[in-house]
């Protein structure tokens, strides 16, 4: 009998004793558990992608821009693209840190506008030109111009001397000698129609085709209003002429931001043979990539 009781009490000890380890093993499991459950949320958050925050006019720019999204996104970037309709907004949200980067402008009228804003941004790649064209209003010819017939023409001083340059290359005008990009109505020397030039912003140009006789509009501008610079302008620059060069469109950044990986990412795919491709391939000549 007393064999027989100190076999239960021995059979109890080992109970209790596989109960404690038992525990010790759950809540060591538990905590292997949590650690486990920890790395995943660290491993997640470190692969969170960057967002870059871009602004662009919508025709070409964002257009151009979306279909670079998903390639960025698979380096590890989500770009947030910011439309505007006109050429001030981008650069002043930049300036104020609203964006990381804007697409929209050329270089000549991003020094302009740093100049005349006390503004600190700074070109990074040259991607697009857009021919300027000289597009039938009231007036469906060159050969149809009458004395005092009215032509608008961007009114910011870069586009401006531009629409200038290009109705003097058109016949229309002359204008005085050196004034090349800094030319305004002032230094036209030779009007033997009286053209009046009518200054408009450059977003509203396109609706103003039915209340003038011709119309100079950006090619962003001109895509948009559904214009092909190949077949509806009567005049447009040379896609091999100084203007190609000059006044290619660009990524802009606030200066000091030229190396940021994501900024470079950016510009490394928006001058890859990718977008060369999608950009002739979509705009068939209204916009021609310069990379």
């Amino acid at each position: 009998m007393k064999n027989r009781k100190s076999i239960f009490v021995l059979l109890a000890l080992i109970f209790s004793l596989s109960l404690l380890l038992f525990g010790c093993g759950q809540q060591s499991n538990g905590s292997d558990q949590n650690a486990s459950d920890n790395s995943d949320t660290n491993e997640a958050a470190d692969t969170q992608p960057v967002v870059l925050t871009v602004g662009a006019t919508p025709v070409p720019h964002a257009e151009i821009l979306k279909f670079i999204q998903p390639i960025l996104q698979e380096k590890g970037i989500e770009l947030k693209i910011v439309e505007f309709t006109d050429y001030v907004l981008p650069n002043t949200a930049l300036e104020n840190k609203e964006l990381d980067a804007n697409y929209f402008q050329h270089v000549p009228y991003l020094d302009d506008f740093n100049q005349k804003n006390n503004t600190h941004l700074s070109a990074t790649v040259p991607v697009h030109f857009e021919p300027l064209g000289l597009y039938p209003g009231k007036t469906k010819s060159l050969d149809e111009i009458k004395q005092g017939d009215s032509i608008a023409v961007p009114n910011d001083t870069t586009n401006e001397a531009r629409a200038l340059l290009l109705l003097e290359s058109a016949g229309l005008i002359k204008i005085k000698e050196g004034s090349g990009l800094n030319a305004t109505v002032k230094d036209i020397v030779e009007n033997p129609h009286e053209i009046q030039i009518k200054e408009l912003e450059a977003a509203q140009i396109s609706r103003s085709l039915p209340d003038v006789n011709l119309a100079v509009i950006n090619g962003n501008y001109a895509v948009e209003a559904g214009l092909d610079v190949t077949k509806d302008a009567l005049k447009s620059e040379n896609k091999d002429s100084l203007a190609a060069q000059t006044f290619a469109n660009i990524v802009v950044v606030r200066t000091g931001d030229e190396n940021r990986p994501e900024i470079k990412t950016l510009n490394e795919v928006i001058t890859s043979p990718e977008v060369r491709d999608f950009i002739n391939e979509k705009y068939q000549g209204t916009v021609i990539p310069v990379f």
